[in-house]
């Protein structure tokens, strides 16, 4: 029930940055959209700590549960936009990913693993945890890349909508993608060294044909692409901003094709 009750909260608080963005505000922030936002996170945080007391399980381990994890690291990042006055419009686009991330959790079923894993213990809890952390990141990036190209697109053709005028500068967005790109890196990076050395130790394996390791690794050279993308010939923004929406689809777009081929079997989401 609390989780549906942050769901509903996010929802409300995406709903109002539209109503700002269709006014055409740009004044102190969407205050109301700000409290209905940090209203979801603190139940969704309730929610899941309620989950660990229940089952005696981090909610780390089974879809829906991960999902839902995923879904607060989200709307953790949203707290710290908040802060942060227009960069904080950044959330209307963040947001809804987390919308889609609890859908689906909801959807599936919030409930512990069907088994037990052997990765266990503070590893396997950083191991998550940045790897949570990338993801989301990423996520920012294509937030940030996707208000980019839609302002250059309106300074281009001259043509000043309320998005422009919502949006923050150009400057904002490109050093938010950037940061994100490489936090995201940086982030997922630790996550694949944690997991690698824990397998190498314990099962003296790299494991590189189980499908999230596949995934994984795949989007770890899809962020390194988008880092590399933005130092390579003339408008580096644009074409950073171009790579972080077509790579975070890329991401999106494999781990849903691997969910459907392989299943809910050997995949940590």
């Amino acid at each position: 029930m609390i989780h549906t009750a942050a769901l509903l909260f996010y929802i409300g608080a995406f709903a109002l940055w539209v109503r700002f963005l269709w006014s055409g505000s740009r004044g102190r922030g969407p205050l109301l959209a700000s409290v209905l936002a940090l209203l979801g996170v603190v139940l969704h945080g309730t929610s899941l700590a309620l989950f660990y007391l229940e089952h005696d399980e981090l909610p780390l381990v089974g879809p829906g549960a991960a999902l839902s994890s995923l879904a607060f690291v989200g709307g953790l990042a949203l707290l710290v936009l908040l802060p942060l006055r227009e960069v904080a419009r950044v959330a209307i686009v963040l947001l809804p990913f987390v919308i889609v991330l609890q859908a689906v959790a909801l959807a599936i079923g919030v409930r512990p693993a069907a088994a037990a894993i052997d990765f266990q213990g503070a590893g396997f809890i950083l191991h998550v945890a940045f790897a949570f952390a990338g993801f989301q990141a990423f996520a920012l990036a294509c937030a940030a890349g996707t208000l980019y190209l839609i302002q250059f697109h309106e300074l281009k053709t001259k043509r000043i909508g309320k998005i422009f005028r919502f949006t923050p500068p150009l400057a904002t967005l490109d050093t938010l993608g950037r940061v994100g790109v490489w936090s995201g890196l940086v982030c997922l990076s630790l996550s694949l060294s944690l997991g690698w050395a824990w397998t190498l130790t314990y099962r003296d394996s790299l494991e590189i044909t189980d499908p999230k390791v596949v995934w994984s690794v795949l989007s770890w050279f899809t962020f390194l692409g988008v880092v590399v993308a933005r130092r390579l010939g003339d408008q580096p923004e644009y074409r950073g901003a171009v790579a972080a929406v077509l790579g975070f689809g890329v991401v999106v777009a494999t781990f849903l094709v691997l969910r459907v081929t392989v299943g809910a079997e050997g995949l940590f989401l």
